[in-house]
């Protein structure tokens, strides 16, 4: 975490009294985008080759400023940004956004002097380098050196994104998305993601905070910041750019092959209650209606068109997000029908056909009905005419007759356009001004309304816990068999089959010693999946099968794990603990056998591990319909599953700085009451582990 000082001198940066600025024609830029912004206080440029700039008397240095700044812009060379930087820390400046380039982001040499720079700030507040600074709107504040889209505005959302390019791109948009600020981070030498999020979230008027991120760099200082947002009650957005190739690292495990970086980033966001989407024009729409309506309660919806085709896109995309479409009440039918007539079929989705089109009081009694049911939000969907049609009247009545209803009943409402560019700025300001939602497009939109219900369920939670980053011991890795794998995961409370190891000529002993049936497994170092090159064979029910199984065996295997039959599972899972040098140690949970990586969706935890969250990964797999009792199955024993998963992941963090890779696979469950047994595992441990 950043020091104190650090911190008051980023609120210093952020609502600054006055500015210095440090260059010639960027310097002069941002002269003439504070001005034009508005911006009240003073602004000082500080170039010791001129004598003014944009129109204002230049300072010579530093010292020579009347007093320290709040805010400065340094926009010079890389060399002499570090001198200047030292300079504003020795005065006692708030903080400086370094503009140049060519630091950590172009090699050694690029980093070494980017070190220099942060040494050089000491506890100022230095944003970049390699970035284009800050855009507050909310107070005026533009410490930015290029054209810019927004404008003022009493409260809204906060975006912080490492991209300056894509920063301009959506000051632009063109979807009525309150910005209050903009902030490009560049390389993140000195503050990070984390600090911007716990300094904004201080601030009443940002209603959510946008991330538009390549990677984070420290998983846990950004975990801390999330909690304290979701403490807050600040929604986070999350845009996460840049997917890992899954075949770039090679692993014996089923788990490393299911498991990429992306997949832990998708962990860490369920985790930290963040939403995350995945195009600009879901970034914007999420954004946009968490700063008009915050959080949705639930996820139950009602939608209202004057179109079949409308209606069955609202309903398809309600259906594939999770959504609810609750039918209507008795009343509600009864209202309706008599508003509508006899010709339209009363259900939600609504479509009240074009019979009441124009006719302003139908309308309004129609959606004045429709919103007063117990749905969190209903959706209003509307496409609008091309403004050089000049046929817009009973659009706008429809419109009025919405926000009418809306305002009668006090119900969360929104308009939603199937296509983005169909709802016109005056209607979508009209509808933010009466704290209705103008969403456009279909999917972004619909996409957004689910994440809005996301954050509203989440906020209704515990705050989450802080991510643990197990950092990995040196020392070579190595495959302990699978065995001695068992020996280990049965110390921590994970069940495995009775069983031992043979040669040859003792596998019969063994098999009497333990009882029929028994599982033959050839036990050579090394070997990771023995199914693929027939290392295994089940349900051996007598001393002729167990010997001729032998026999076929031993031309490939001189030692033998024989293990007692464990009776017909309910469902088979993959429990497994990878390692990544960014996230550290992982638990995947998944559908299990020899299909794991076909057999479809897996759930990624990080560490450390809850049983509640076991439980909601459990919930979230196809799995779980079979330990609920498939089609008059047995279910599953559910709480055995559970304190198996939590086994293995005490054993992953009571070894977490040598366990390079875990599987159990398949842990086999058994009908409720009966348990859950390991039957076959692997470890990749560092070698240090046995020093």
């Amino acid at each position: 975490m950043v020091g104190h000082t650090r911190i008051a001198g980023l609120k210093r940066l952020l609502h600054p009294r006055h500015l210095a600025v440090f260059g010639g024609r960027f310097a002069a830029a941002v002269i003439h985008q504070s001005e034009r912004s508005g911006f009240a206080g003073d602004i000082w440029p500080v170039n010791p080759r001129r004598a003014e700039l944009g129109g204002r008397p230049c300072f010579p240095d530093v010292e020579s400023l009347p007093q320290a700044p709040d805010a400065s812009f340094v926009a010079v060379p890389r060399e002499p940004s570090i001198s200047i930087v030292r300079a504003l820390a020795a005065r006692g400046a708030g903080g400086a956004i370094c503009y140049a380039s060519g630091f950590a982001e172009v090699g050694e040499d690029g980093a070494a002097l980017q070190a220099a720079l942060v040494e050089a700030a000491g506890d100022l507040a230095l944003v970049g380098p390699n970035c284009y600074g800050i855009l507050n709107y909310l107070d005026g504040v533009t410490l930015w050196p290029d054209v810019h889209g927004g404008t003022a505005t009493e409260a809204g959302v906060a975006i912080i994104t490492q991209s300056g390019n894509v920063g301009i791109s959506l000051t632009m948009q063109q979807r009525s998305l309150p910005l209050g600020y903009m902030i490009s981070v560049g390389n993140q030498a000195a503050l990070s993601v984390a600090d911007y999020i716990e300094a904004l979230i201080e601030d009443p008027r940002v209603k959510a905070i946008g991330i538009h991120i390549e990677s984070v760099n420290d998983v846990e200082r950004f975990s801390q910041a999330a909690i304290a947002a979701h403490d807050s009650r600040v929604p986070l957005v999350a845009l996460k750019v840049g997917h890992s190739n899954l075949g770039a690292r090679a692993a014996l495990s089923h788990t490393s092959s299911l498991v990429g970086v992306d997949t832990l980033y998708d962990a860490m966001f369920e985790r930290l209650h963040i939403a995350r989407v995945q195009s600009l024009p879901e970034f914007l729409e999420t954004l946009k209606l968490l700063a008009v309506m915050g959080p949705l309660p639930g996820r139950r919806i009602a939608s209202i068109s004057c179109s079949g085709g409308e209606a069955a896109l609202v309903a398809d995309a309600a259906e594939t997000l999770g959504m609810e479409m609750p039918p209507f009440d008795a009343w509600q039918e009864q209202r309706l029908r008599a508003t509508l007539g006899p010709l339209v079929q009363v259900a939600n989705p609504l479509d009240y056909h074009t019979y009441i089109w124009g006719d302003a009081d139908a309308q309004r009694q129609c959606y004045a009905t429709v919103v007063a049911g117990s749905q969190d939000l209903t959706l209003k969907v509307i496409d609008y005419p091309h403004a050089s049609l000049d046929e817009s009247q009973d659009w706008d009545r429809s419109i009025d007759a919405l926000v009418d209803a809306a305002q009668e009943v006090g119900a969360r409402t929104a308009v939603i356009s199937t296509l983005p560019e169909n709802l016109p700025l005056p209607v979508r300001e009209k509808l933010i001004s009466h704290a209705m939602v103008p969403l456009q497009g279909i999917q972004e939109g619909m996409r957004a309304v689910k994440a809005a219900m996301d954050i509203g369920e989440w906020f209704g939670r515990p705050a989450p816990l802080p991510i643990k980053v197990f950092d990995a011991a040196a020392g070579d890795v190595e495959t302990i068999d699978e065995w001695r794998a068992k020996i280990e995961l049965k110390r921590f409370g994970v069940r495995v089959p009775e069983g031992q190891l043979a040669d040859a000529d003792a596998v019969l002993t063994v098999a009497d010693t333990i009882g029929y049936p028994v599982v033959l497994k050839a036990a050579n170092p090394g070997l990771a999946h023995k199914s693929e090159v027939g290392g295994v064979v089940l349900n051996l029910a007598d001393a002729d099968a167990l010997r001729r199984a032998a026999e076929d065996m031993h031309p490939r295997c001189e030692r033998f794990l024989v293990e007692s039959m464990i009776p017909a599972a309910v469902a088979e899972l993959l429990v497994g603990v990878t390692r990544d040098a960014q996230f550290g140690l992982s638990l995947t949970i998944g559908a299990g056998g020899t299909l794991v990586e076909l057999a479809g969706r897996t759930r990624t935890l990080l560490f450390p591990v809850s049983e509640e969250a076991v439980r909601r990964a459990l919930d979230g797999l196809e799995a779980a319909r079979l330990l609920d009792g498939y089609r008059g199955c047995a279910a599953g024993d559910r709480s055995a599953v559970i304190g198996a998963i939590m086994a293995v992941a005490a054993y992953a963090e009571a070894h977490a700085a040598y366990l390079e890779e875990l599987d159990v696979n398949p842990l086999l469950v058994l009908p409720d009451g009966q348990g859950a047994v390991a039957v076959d595992a692997l470890i990749r441990m560092r070698t240090e582990m046995q020093e």
